[in-house]
């Protein structure tokens, strides 16, 4: 059996058995902390290495290379199965005791780093449950895609096509080494390098070690997930919060740049990148009219105050990380909406953050400006430049087509969550949190989605897929001619 299907059964059938080893972790954080949820582990990791075998057997012996569409196929199979099977301790566990809607809504929601939970009580949860969570969006962050590719071809399969589908951004259709498996290891190499000096910067800053790591997991993942109720204002701490800007701007930042850098040694590579410098000028400009703006209304009173709680809150939101230390929907009203749509933008391509990306938005602009000139000069000759390089009008064109669709999603799922009864305000706002994988939202969603119906949790979750797949790799694969041959 060659069908295109036996491939990606295949595949999903391999990473079902490698993500099943995930729940090991947390069966053995329950055991150390006498939690009594370890049971619940070890019974979710039997289950799903269980399904991943039942489901490999069957075309263990099929042989083919694996093509670009195949990638697409298992990516978004494998994004969705994961789901499911991530949901399994959260449902399983008698603490937060989820339905199944409820599990599989945050277990979409830690994998695709978007961090909008719909548990209440989280300082009260097992540590096994907790840590979980955080792992969830750790695996999420880089993309389980990837970490595959570098384990996969020693299984006999084949990378680069389940790369290109799953990695976003400029760093699609290039190869940082020159093995795709050796890709894979150097940006996990950093990205986990990043984890272990975050966890070390919030335990030296006064966090236990259990919280250091478990917000470690989600900060460089720009995820959003804590482990309490208060989010990162539970550990009310200047510092913390400093060290957590640092971080979220650096998972903001594409990876592919973090390796240059790191191999020759030389951050100019960081200065002579467009998007980069577009994204750090843009995250300045929207701090300094938020600090001016908390000072102007007498939020706050001292200027070092206004200004870390406004640089911690826009790194936050910009970088779609969505954590909170002060309930910013009470701040001036225009504040929160302009949080709310830089949250569109997102980070740098090739980061770990979501939203239409910063070099999406500047070609936008580009093109945008340049249709007026033409209005003034129509026959002039007019290229899109972005970092003194030209830009080809079909890129031109497919940013537009992209933006488009987005626009066309987020209308969609907006009005089915108006449909079943929810406001404007938090309906619009729990969209832009889920399609851009944010997390907080404005009115009844601005600390938790839990008094979202059922029928919006299920909106919620699909549109949380297509932002973390950017949309894109779910419509392919619903086309009648994907599936021709």
């Amino acid at each position: 059996m060659n069908h295109p299907m036996a491939v990606a059964q295949r595949l999903v059938g391999i990473l079902l058995m490698l993500f099943s080893t995930t729940m090991l972790i947390p069966a053995l954080v329950s055991l150390l902390y006498r939690d009594g949820e370890a049971d619940t582990f070890f019974i979710s990791f039997c289950v799903t290495l269980a399904a991943g075998i039942v489901t490999w057997l069957p075309v263990r012996a099929v042989r083919r290379e694996l093509k670009l569409r195949d990638g697409f196929l298992v990516v978004v199979l494998f994004w969705m199965v994961l789901s499911l099977f991530g949901a399994i301790p959260l449902h399983l566990s008698s603490m937060p005791a989820l339905s199944i809607t409820d599990a599989v809504y945050e277990s979409v929601s830690g994998l695709t780093t978007t961090g909008a939970t719909v548990i209440i009580g989280l300082d009260g949860l097992p540590r096994g449950i907790l840590i979980w969570r955080q792992l969830l969006q750790w695996l999420g962050g880089m993309g389980v895609i990837v970490l595959a590719v570098a384990v996969l071809p020693m299984l006999g399969v084949g990378g680069m096509q389940l790369y290109r589908a799953e990695t976003p951004g400029p760093i699609k259709d290039s190869k940082l080494t020159p093995r795709i498996r050796e890709t894979a290891r150097a940006l996990w190499m950093i990205y986990v390098g990043l984890t272990l000096l975050c966890a070390l910067f919030f335990w030296l800053a006064g966090m236990t070690a259990f919280d250091a790591v478990s917000h470690a997991f989600t900060t460089v993942s720009t995820a959003g997930f804590s482990t309490h109720d208060a989010s990162m204002g539970y550990f009310d701490s200047a510092l913390i919060e400093g060290i957590a800007v640092v971080f979220m701007f650096i998972g903001a930042v594409n990876f592919a740049l973090h390796f240059v850098a790191w191999r020759s040694a030389s951050p100019m590579h960081y200065l002579r990148d467009p998007e980069f410098r577009g994204w750090a000028l843009l995250a300045l400009g929207v701090t300094i009219a938020c600090t001016l703006a908390l000072l102007a209304a007498g939020t706050y009173t001292q200027p070092g105050n206004a200004l870390i709680k406004s640089a911690f809150q826009v790194m936050s939101i910009g970088t779609t990380t969505g954590f909170t230390t002060a309930d910013f929907t009470l701040w001036p009203s225009f504040i929160p909406m302009m949080l709310i749509l830089g949250s569109i933008v997102g980070g740098c391509g090739g980061s770990t953050t979501s939203g239409i990306k910063v070099a999406r938005f500047m070609l936008l602009i580009k093109q945008g400006v340049r249709e007026v000139n033409r209005q003034v000069h129509p026959s002039a000759e007019m290229p899109v430049k972005l970092g003194g390089r030209v830009i080809p009008d079909p890129v031109i064109q497919a940013v537009w087509g992209y933006f488009s669709i987005y626009m066309g999603v987020y209308a969609v799922v907006f009005m089915i969550l108006m449909a079943i009864g929810m406001d404007e305000i938090s309906a619009f706002s729990a969209v832009a949190a889920c399609l851009n994988n944010l997390g907080p939202g404005l009115g009844e969603v601005a600390s938790n989605m839990a008094t979202v119906p059922d029928i919006g949790k299920w909106a919620l979750s699909l549109a949380m897929l297509m932002g973390r797949l950017e949309i894109l790799p779910l419509l392919v694969i619903l086309t009648p001619a994907f599936w021709r041959r």
